[in-house]
């Protein structure tokens, strides 16, 4: 049988793979696996719920809330919030696990549902194991005072903003920043904890009315966020995705500052300050060789890990490192948050700025962006990869070729018959050529038929 758990959590179509019936499984399921099974005998379990403010959301919670409630745990609901909201809070109120109801970056038919485990951390694949196993025996049916309460978690968002501003190294008054929230869980929260901060704010893509998350808005779409800044003169833009645990950002000029640019400013800021463990940040192996030449030079080593946030944080937790992220926005402080927070992320950038009076784009010329090219090659033996010796021998050729200013990464997907080519060099030209030599050696190798092709 197909296994229920993803990557993050459980995500697919509303009412398609995510029904009522699905998530009150889900529910009943984790009661037994992260509240009873867990709590000492005669404390009942305590579970903090939120959600993103797309459509299905409704429904979801409210099965979710049901199961819980139904199987003897105590809710706390704390409405549309970040899922590093959730995280903190459950933290923070000593629940014993949280419940994030949310699709993060997906158009709005789609939704999810992740659970958190104590402290708010993300679970290991086992205990997701435990609870989808648990899902196939009889649920807890508890009577009378034993079943659960369901309570509105009223200052679920102010526990939130104060933390995040509780933070901040410093204020930033003076700065002029355009905050883009996907119309997404970050749209009251964001706004308001940038304003008490100091800076004045211009908020667009905050509108959230059920079915417009992450349409045309957010981390994944910046053109919007991008005009706003020019037009306005702004001193830089931050943009969240719709459950707000990314953070994208915009200089003044309009241009993009991705998420190894922001780990470069943060990271050499947290070593001048001493914070970075170790003088060390833990990132992919995706990330732009330009972060780990720049970071180098600052006297800061790279800890990589595999294409994951809970790779990530496996990787920080393993060596108790304080800052580590991926090129997609995901950036974890260890010291504040157990998850990726966009909205922490965007403060302690925006603090940055103020603090030194260098303006976002003089911050992250810190680290050059190598030219990276990508190519998918389909409808090929992705398991081969590591083992076909013609393919090992090209991209050790390609990879000397390269030299320090380039490097080749071979990745298998891990839902298709695809393996990912990527090639960083010092100039576009080499890097797609480079990837294009590497593909056709890929499709002619590991091809699982004659139609087999690559498609950039």
């Amino acid at each position: 049988m197909t296994r229920l758990f993803g990557t993050d959590g459980v995500r697919g179509l509303a009412n398609g793979l995510i029904t009522a019936e699905v998530a009150l499984g889900l529910a009943q399921a984790a009661a037994v696996v992260l509240g009873h099974r867990r709590v000492e005998p005669g404390r009942r379990p305590v579970a903090v719920i939120a959600r993103d403010p797309r459509i299905s959301g409704d429904f979801i919670s409210a099965a979710m809330e049901a199961g819980l409630a139904s199987s003897g745990i105590d809710v706390f609901d704390a409405g549309v919030l970040p899922t590093p909201a959730a995280a903190y809070l459950v933290a923070d109120l000593g629940a014993d696990f949280g419940v994030v109801i949310s699709a993060s970056h997906n158009a709005a038919p789609d939704n999810g549902i992740k659970f958190l485990a104590r402290g708010g951390q993300k679970l290991d694949d086992a205990v997701e194991d435990a609870i989808e196993a648990e899902m196939s025996r009889p649920s807890m049916r508890p009577t009378g005072a034993e079943v659960g309460r369901i309570h509105r978690f009223a200052d679920a968002e102010d526990r939130y903003v104060v933390h995040l501003l509780q933070t901040l190294p410093n204020r930033i008054e003076g700065l002029k920043v355009v905050l883009d929230c996907a119309h997404g869980a970050a749209s009251g929260c964001s706004p308001q904890v940038f304003a008490d901060a100091g800076a004045e704010v211009v908020v667009i893509g905050a509108e959230p009315d059920g079915i417009n998350i992450n349409d045309g808005y957010g981390s994944t779409h910046l053109e919007n966020l991008q005009a706003a800044v020019v037009a306005h003169g702004a001193d830089l833009g931050i943009a969240h995705d719709g459950d707000a645990d990314r953070c994208l950002a915009v200089d003044h000029e309009g241009t993009v500052v991705d998420g190894d640019q922001i780990m470069a400013i943060m990271a050499v800021a947290m070593k001048d300050a001493g914070k970075l463990k170790d003088n060390a940040l833990v990132a992919t192996v995706m990330s732009n060789l330009g972060l780990k030449l720049a970071l180098r030079d600052a006297g800061i080593q790279i800890i990589e890990t595999g294409v994951g946030d809970r790779y990530v944080l496996e990787g920080m937790r393993s060596g108790g490192y304080s800052l580590g992220g991926e090129q997609s926005g995901h950036v974890i402080f260890s010291e504040y948050a157990t998850t990726g927070d966009g909205v922490l992320t965007g403060l302690q950038l925006a603090a940055q700025v103020a603090r030194t009076g260098k303006s976002l784009k003089e911050l992250s010329g810190i680290m050059q962006k190598l030219p990276q090219v990508l190519i998918n090659v389909k409808g090929v033996d992705k398991s081969a990869v590591e083992t076909n010796e013609a393919l090992r021998l090209a991209v050790e050729q390609a990879g000397q070729a390269l030299g320090e200013t380039g490097r080749v990464l071979l990745r298998p997907s891990g839902t298709e018959p695809v393996v990912r080519v990527m090639v960083e060099a010092a100039d576009m030209e080499t890097a797609a050529d480079t990837a294009r030599r590497l593909a056709e050696t890929v499709e002619t190798h590991l091809a699982l038929n004659a139609g087999a092709g690559a498609a950039v």
